[in-house]
């Protein structure tokens, strides 16, 4: 098995006992990076944006809530969210301190232990959070003491402190470029699409954000995804695999005779394609590089085959949340970039032929333009029986349609749609929005929320907005009578 911290990585000296450090965020992550730094010896000082934030902190913890940095700050650990050229970092870069993420913070405690933790790491456009689930649900039916943390929502500095031998870590590209040490036992790089781009500076950042998970000792990339597939080559990493839909070469996980296949570990079939949930291509691919990760790690394949064969994925992955006059309501909050609402929609025309959609798009675009949405929705315009718009970026999509698929019915979801006008950013769009879907649509129709964008200008993340569109289904079926329904998704558009 691979196991510790990865080849060339020295553990860090016990620099933090009565340091001063600076945890700029009041978040999950960051509230816990002030924890495990308190309980280290560390002098630990928690700003915020939001002052209500530091008014509760751990105890041992102060709070700090001026412009500059505490008196001999050397590390300041920052929320992923906060941008390279923020005035926080700046001010930290001229004082001579390292800025770090969270994940690099945890990456230096367990290197600490006597027994670090292996590090498996997930990234990519989409598919992380699923991928990610499929690897824990493989690791504990291996029996090993493991825990999926990092972008998932649980810390990774949580999971190293409670001991576990190895971590299944979703990390974004935000947590990747601000974790410089991190080495990985293995990681993979699903795909790379246009995402961020207004906090990267670009394509180019992006991607070299995501190649960071390929430096450990085994790189892992969907090499059907040109993006990922270019990262391969150019991975440091001791050894490289490929997993691909189609059959597998010899250093790769694939699909043959309608079984996934390890060609790279030596293991052969090792679970019916069918048996997948989410089913369909996204789905497969996930459980391909959930099993190549397990399979660095050297688990075995019988303990693969039942995981992923009982897997099932958590919410807004494009479950059925309603049913109103013959409508199927689908929440895919999760799709938060048009590569993902792109296999979303994909997926519907293929688990559902004849099948209309109403989709239901919009947020904040994170620098992605407008056109890419407007092309989306002509790609699939054969099959969309309208588009609803929501969000603080409305208007440049709404005109983006219109360029790319002038044909479609498009209606806006604006502030005021249902009841007193308020500050959008203020107001749920999603009452105004279901209704609008609803009536565009006919019987047999799916109305599809994969909103290919950013959640955070009117909801608190995709959750929330995940949850508010199925609290609208279910007051549109209450005044007709009808009932919410739950299920697994069924579409095979994992994100």
């Amino acid at each position: 098995m691979a196991r510790g911290i990865g080849f060339g990585v020295t553990a860090p000296s016990r620099s933090f006992v009565d340091r001063p450090v600076l945890v700029a965020g009041a978040g999950v992550s960051g509230l816990a990076a002030a924890v495990a730094l308190r309980d280290l010896g560390a002098r630990v000082y928690v700003s915020d944006d939001s002052p209500a934030a530091l008014d509760a902190l751990p105890d041992g913890v102060r709070a700090w809530r001026d412009e500059g940095l505490p008196g001999g700050v050397g590390t300041v650990v920052t929320s992923p969210g906060r941008r390279p050229d923020h005035a926080l970092v700046g001010l930290a870069v001229a004082a001579g301190a390292e800025v770090i993420g969270e994940p690099e913070l945890a990456w230096r405690l367990g290197a600490l232990r006597e027994d670090p933790p292996a590090w498996l790491v997930v990234t990519g456009t989409n598919g992380k959070t699923t991928t990610t689930e499929m690897l824990a649900a493989v690791l504990r039916t291996a029996g090993l003491a493991s825990t999926a943390c990092g972008n998932i929502g649980y810390p990774v500095v949580s999971a190293v402190a409670a001991g576990h031998e190895v971590l299944a870590v979703e990390l974004s590209s935000f947590q990747l470029h601000w974790s410089p040490s991190i080495r990985p036992a293995a990681g993979v790089v699903l795909n790379v699409a246009d995402d961020h781009l207004d906090w990267h500076g670009g394509t180019t950042g992006y991607a070299a954000a995501k190649a960071r998970a390929l430096v450990g000792d085994v790189a892992v990339a969907g090499v059907d995804d040109p993006g990922a597939a270019r990262l391969l080559p150019g991975a440091p990493a001791a050894r490289r695999v490929g997993v691909t839909l189609g059959e597998p070469g010899p250093d790769q996980l694939g699909v043959a005779d309608g079984m996934l296949v390890d060609r790279a570990f030596g293991a052969g079939p090792l679970v019916a394609a069918d048996a997948i949930v989410p089913p369909g291509p996204p789905g497969i691919t996930d459980a391909l590089a959930a099993a190549a990760l397990a399979r660095a790690y050297g688990v075995a394949p019988a303990h693969i085959a039942a995981a992923l064969s009982s897997f099932t994925p958590g919410p807004h992955r494009s479950a059925p949340v309603g049913e109103h006059d013959g409508v199927t309501y689908l929440d895919d909050s999760k799709a938060t970039n048009p590569h993902a609402a792109d296999a979303a929609l994909a997926a519907i025309a293929a688990r559902r032929p004849g099948a209309r959609a109403v989709w239901v798009v919009g947020g904040l675009l994170k620098g992605v333009a407008p056109d890419v949405l407007g092309a989306l929705a002509g790609a699939h315009a054969d099959r969309l029986a309208g588009i609803v718009v929501i969000g603080t970026d409305r208007a440049p999509i709404v005109e983006a349609l219109a360029r790319h698929a002038p044909g479609l019915p498009v209606e806006e979801a604006r502030p005021g749609d249902d009841g007193p006008m308020v500050p959008s950013d203020q107001q749920d769009p999603m009452p105004g929005a279901v209704r609008r879907a609803s009536g565009m649509a006919r019987p047999g129709d799916v109305v599809l929320l994969a909103p290919a964008a950013a959640s955070m200008d009117q909801f608190r993340d995709y959750a929330h907005r995940g949850d508010a569109f199925a609290a609208a289904v279910a007051g549109l079926a209450a005044r007709s009578g009808s009932a919410p329904i739950d299920g697994a998704p069924i579409d095979g558009a994992p994100r």
